[in-house]
């Protein structure tokens, strides 16, 4: 019998105030694995089309990954899915911690939510016994608060909880679901989703362990992962040690190195993601001044990128942060003692939070930026759209669109720390000028008019992340065809280079040690090699497991998966399982009349105009042809965006295909 997941689900009804325990099939599992691939299963045949996302009908689910809950390292991710009220299609978003593996020792591969209660409630889960409890008396507090409240309440420090802060009590459309304080699975907006069922957290604690199939095979797979995790690197050392020195090499460089594993191992372990911030504003990859700027001109980097980088950020961390089962402690807890903005024991800011709030905005106020990140995840709020939003209203300012009337008397220019600290209080509290940020870029471009959508950044209604189209266009190639729009963590070239999948997979072509950095914007074929890497992520994902651990060392992703299931497939039989999941998110997308034309990315971000300084001057990216690529080796109708009926006869999902009975039952 396989092993590795517990072979049911847990389905609340908040309007009945009921739930059931589903048995699932082994089937089910090898089919979709575990996380937002068992998610999206379960949603897409018991969700109805067209449902408000934000309705009764909506599911909201929960999930841990297919490896979680073993020894297996890095394997602590957990979920969450449903349909997301920013893009109006797919939604999933995913966060560390130690929530995660609780889920499976209560003995399920994942909780689901339908329906809306009648009052603010939490769902406590403590082994087989489950609970839904009043959560009138946490309603307003910010997700620090309802944990501490919760665990209080329940007299166990050890509960875990995933709660929503004031922004999904709002619903605001970028609102996230949050554990620790500082974990949070921000995009999609799912936190308006939990935010609209009245559900204010989930709090669980179980004891069972998870079965694993062979596991002197695991023992030997981990420990032989981990000594080479471990053994200490000349070139990982060096490259951390001369980050800075880097940076600038590679920006007046003509040639674009491989991704080095030891040198990314050393530096996250080190830094954390916030390492990279000063080289990632310097080389390009980061965008500045709302997509409009350039980082060596309008963000130096001694005058304001290292400020908010590296030694910087950590000369404030007082102790490591480690996730569920993770050798590498990439986060930190920080403490600021001096200036305006005091914290004691926040969370280290993420690149993404930093270049977001700080390169995109151009405020280089380190203390400021990390209260801001603080603010934000008390409140449960994506702290990348918050800042590619506040980005968006300081140009409409700086353009006349927008004056201190409308935006509550602040001086929204760029780098205005104080005035950023301000907007982002409104934003989350719904008030004034807030209130019309608080649902994102694409909504507030609506609402605002003027010619301002033109400073929007999203694609399909989420906002780019921070890594700038112009500098890799595959980045952008992922933004505008995979099911959740605008996302950075799933596909590139950087990615195939770090999972090394060129060198496993012998369809996808060969990434130099060094490559001509014009070869970028040499579009064909990258298409086609994209899809291998979405496959892929969608194993790292639905197994649980962290990219940063898989993408630092050599991960035996397939043989671990086969070590606690029992399984015998190769890669390429996982790579199918990894096409099965991305498209059947995909036919929700389909099937909620999304498109593939609804979904681009801004002139802007494709160079249109190019830029006229800088390392990314008079780049224009050709979106459209690396587009009709990947849709052609995925199979997918360019038109309305369905995959084939071959394709889905192929993966054995011929029941999504419109008019085939989507809805069917299928627990055995």
């Amino acid at each position: 019998m396989a092993s590795g997941f517990m072979r049911r689900i847990l389905v609340v009804d908040l309007s009945n105030v009921s739930f059931e325990k589903m048995e699932i099939s082994e089937g089910v599992f090898r089919d979709f694995l575990g996380g937002h691939g068992l998610g999206a299963w379960f949603i897409y045949r018991e969700q109805p089309r067209n449902a408000d996302p934000l309705g009764e009908e909506a599911i909201l689910g929960i999930l841990p990954g297919l490896l979680t809950g073993t020894s297996v390292p890095f394997s602590g991710r957990f979920m969450v899915v449903g349909k997301s009220p920013l893009t109006g299609g797919w939604g999933d978003a995913n966060a560390g911690g130690h929530l995660s593996p609780e889920i499976k020792r209560c003995g399920y591969d994942g909780i689901f939510f339908k329906g809306i209660s009648e009052r603010p409630v939490y769902l406590m889960v403590t082994g087989e016994e489950v609970e839904i409890r009043g959560a009138s008396h946490l309603w307003g507090r910010d997700t620090v608060e309802t944990e501490e409240m919760i665990q209080q309440e329940v007299g166990e420090k050890k509960l875990r909880v995933a709660c929503i802060g004031q922004a999904g009590e709002k619903m605001s459309l970028i609102s996230g679901v949050v554990t620790e304080g500082g974990r949070i699975a921000a995009r999609s907006g799912l936190g308006a989703v939990m935010g609209s069922k009245n559900l204010k957290a989930l709090a669980i604690k179980g004891e069972q362990e998870v079965d694993v199939a062979d596991a002197s095979r695991l023992k030997e797979l981990n420990s032989r992962f981990l000594e080479d995790f471990n053994r200490p690197s000349f070139i990982g050392r060096t490259a951390t040690k001369h980050m800075r020195t880097a940076g600038r090499l590679l920006r007046i460089l003509p040639a674009d190195p491989r991704p080095e594993s030891s040198a990314q191992r050393d530096l996250f372990r080190t830094y954390g993601t916030s390492g990279w911030t000063a080289g990632a504003a310097g080389v390009g990859d980061s965008p500045v001044k709302n997509l409009g700027g350039v980082g060596y001109t309008d963000f130096p980097l001694d005058e304001k990128a290292e400020r908010i980088s590296d030694d910087e950020v950590i000369k404030y961390q007082v102790k490591k942060y480690y996730c569920h089962k993770c050798p590498m402690g990439c986060g930190g807890i920080c403490e600021v003692e001096e200036g305006p903005y005091p914290l004691q024991h926040t969370h280290k800011p993420e690149y993404e939070t930093l270049a977001a709030l700080g390169t995109n905005c151009l405020c280089s106020d380190l203390p400021s930026l990390m209260y801001m990140n603080d603010l934000l995840n008390r409140a449960g709020m994506d702290t990348i759209s918050a800042g590619v939003t506040l980005s968006f209203a300081m140009e409409c300012f700086e353009q006349g669109i927008l004056n201190r009337g409308d935006t509550d008397g602040l001086e929204l220019t760029w780098g205005n720390s104080e005035a950023m600290v301000a907007m982002i209080e409104k934003m989350i509290e719904r008030e004034g000028f807030g209130d019309v940020l608080a649902d994102g870029v694409k909504e507030a471009s609506g609402h605002i008019g003027k010619g301002s959508e033109e400073f929007a950044m999203h694609a399909g209604g989420q906002e780019l992340p921070m890594h700038d189209a112009r500098y890799d266009p595959t980045f952008g190639l992922a933004y505008v065809t995979e099911p959740t729009p605008g996302r950075h963590t799933i596909s590139s070239k950087y990615y195939t280079a770090s999972y090394e999948l060129d060198r496993k997979v012998k369809e996808v072509r060969k990434i130099p040690v060094m490559a001509r950095k014009k070869r970028r914007y040499k579009w064909e074929g990258w298409g086609k090699d994209q899809t291998v890497c979405s496959k892929y992520a969608q194993l790292i994902a639905c197994t649980g497991m962290c990219m940063f651990g898989v993408a630092t060392c050599d991960a035996p992703l397939v043989e671990w998966m086969n070590a606690v299931t029992g399984w015998d497939y190769d890669l390429e039989g996982y790579l199918k399982t990894g096409e099965r999941i991305e498209t059947i998110r995909q036919c929700f997308n389909a099937r909620e009349g999304i498109r593939p034309d609804m979904v681009d990315l801004p002139p802007r971000a494709k160079g249109q105009p190019p830029l006229e300084d800088g390392p990314l001057a008079g780049v224009t990216v050709g979106m459209d042809n690396m587009r009709r690529e990947y849709w052609e080796a995925m199979e997918y109708d360019p038109e309305n965006g369905w995959p084939s009926e071959e394709k889905l006869r192929r993966l054995g999902i011929v029941w999504c295909f419109p008019g085939k009975g989507e809805r069917l039952q299928f627990f055995r």
